[in-house]
C-alpha cells in the first residue's frame, strides 16, 4: 500500500494543474467526401422541388412576404421624401380592400399601406401623431372587433423599425430579388414546422383547442395586396375560412364584470384615438375613418358584439373626425366577399374607386388638396 508521500505512479502532464492536455487526433475515415456532398446536396434540391411542386399544386403563387421588414420599409416612405403623403393605416380589410394602384389612377400619387393583419391599428395611427415631420393625410380603417377590443400584437413593428439593423435590410432586399419572385412554398403559412402543428394530432389538454388563420393574402412589394384567388375557386378552402372566423362568435354570454371590464376597454381605445388625432390635428393634418364592408355570419357578430352606436357613432363623436360607414352608401354596398370579411380583387379595384370618390366629393381637405 503506498504512503502519502510517495507514489508508485509516476506524474504525467495531465497531473499538472495549468498544463494543457493534448487534443488527440482522430483520423478521418476513407470514404468518398464528394460523391457524398454531391448526393447531399441533390437530396436537398429534389425536396425542396417536391415541396415546392405541392405547394403549386394546390394554387399557390409567389408574392413578396409581407414580413416587419417590409412594413418598415414603407414606414421609412413618411420620412423619406413623402411627408405629405395619404397614409393608410387600418387591419387586414384596409389592406386587402383599397387597392394602390386604382388610388394612384384616380390622384395622381400612390399612397402608403400600413395597413396590417389581425391587429388594431392605434399605436400606428400613435406613431405618425408623434412623427412632428409628417403632414400628410390619414385613413383609418375600422376593423371593429379589432380596433375596440385593444387587441393589438404587433406594436414590436415601431421598436423594429427604430433598430432595425444593416444586415436585416439587406437580407430583405436579397429575399426580394432572389426568393419571394420565385418560391411559392415561402409564405409562412407553407413552412414545414407550421404544416405539421395543424395536423390533426392527438388532443392534449394543456393545448387550446382551435384552428389558426391560413393564408388569405397575395402582397406586392410595395404592400399592395388583394384576397387570394383561391377563396373564390376553392369551395372547400372558402368554407374553411368562415370555419376558423366563426370559432370567435359563439362564445357564451358575458358577466357583468366582462360587460364592463370590455366597456373600459373600449372607452381606453377611442381615448386614445382622441388623442392621437388631437396631435395630428394641431399639424393640420386631415383623418378619416372607414368602416369598409363585411357581411354575412362576421357582420351579424360584429353588430351583436359591437353596437355601431355604442362604438362607431361615438368614436366619431369624441374624436370630432369625420367617418365613411358602408352602411351609408349605396356605392359602398354589393360586393363580393367570399370569407365576409375580405373582398375579391375586381371587387375591391371597384370598392376603392367608388370610396375614393365619396371621399373627394363628401371629404375633400379644406385647402382643397386631392385625397
Amino acid at each position: 500500500m503506498p504512503s502519502s508521500t510517495s507514489s508508485s505512479r509516476r506524474l504525467t502532464a495531465a497531473d499538472r494543474p495549468g498544463v494543457a492536455q493534448p487534443v488527440p487526433v482522430r483520423d478521418l475515415p476513407d470514404r468518398p467526401w464528394w460523391p457524398i456532398l454531391l448526393g447531399a446536396l441533390l437530396l436537398a434540391v429534389a425536396l425542396t422541388g417536391v415541396w415546392e411542386w405541392h405547394w403549386r399544386a394546390s394554387g399557390v403563387i409567389p408574392g413578396s412576404r409581407d414580413d416587419n421588414a417590409l412594413w418598415a420599409r414603407q414606414r421609412r416612405k413618411v420620412d423619406e421624401g413623402r411627408a405629405d403623403a395619404t397614409v393608410l393605416i387600418g387591419s387586414s380589410r384596409t389592406l386587402f380592400d383599397i387597392q394602390l394602384p386604382v388610388w394612384e389612377r384616380l390622384s395622381g400619387r400612390r399612397p402608403i399601406q400600413l395597413a396590417l393583419v389581425g391587429t388594431s391599428p392605434l399605436f400606428a395611427l400613435e406613431d405618425l401623431a408623434a412623427d412632428v415631420h409628417f403632414k400628410g393625410k390619414v385613413l383609418v380603417g375600422v376593423t371593429p372587433d379589432l380596433f375596440f377590443s385593444g387587441y393589438e400584437y404587433l406594436t414590436g413593428l415601431i421598436q423594429y423599425l427604430r433598430k432595425e439593423s444593416p444586415s436585416q435590410r439587406v437580407g430583405k432586399l436579397i429575399s426580394m430579388d432572389f426568393v419571394e419572385p420565385w418560391f411559392a412554398f415561402y409564405d409562412q403559412d407553407f413552412a414545414l414546422f407550421t404544416v405539421l402543428r395543424r395536423q390533426p394530432w392527438p388532443h392534449r389538454k394543456d393545448l387550446e383547442e382551435g384552428i389558426s388563420v391560413r393564408k388569405l393574402l397575395i402582397s406586392e412589394p410595395d404592400r399592395n395586396a388583394h384576397l387570394w384567388s383561391k377563396l373564390e375557386t376553392d369551395a372547400d378552402y372558402r368554407s374553411l375560412a368562415r370555419r376558423i372566423w366563426t370559432q370567435n362568435f359563439d362564445d357564451p354570454p358575458s358577466t357583468p364584470q366582462e360587460i364592463a371590464e370590455n366597456q373600459r376597454t373600449l372607452d381606453t381605445q377611442i381615448s386614445r384615438a382622441s388623442t392621437a388625432i388631437a396631435r395630428l390635428r394641431a399639424r393640420g393634418v386631415p383623418v378619416l375613418f372607414v368602416r369598409d364592408p363585411s357581411t354575412g355570419d362576421y357582420l351579424a357578430f360584429e353588430n351583436r358584439a359591437f353596437p355601431r352606436r355604442t362604438s362607431w357613432d361615438v368614436l366619431l363623436a369624441k374624436t370630432h373626425a369625420p367617418g365613411v360607414h358602408f352602411q351609408d352608401y349605396s356605392a359602398l354596398q354589393g360586393y363580393d366577399l367570399p370569407e365576409w370579411s375580405h373582398m375579391t380583387r375586381a371587387s375591391a379595384e371597384r370598392y376603392t374607386e367608388a370610396l375614393y370618390g365619396i371621399i373627394e366629393r363628401d371629404f375633400a381637405p379644406p385647402d382643397g388638396t386631392r385625397w
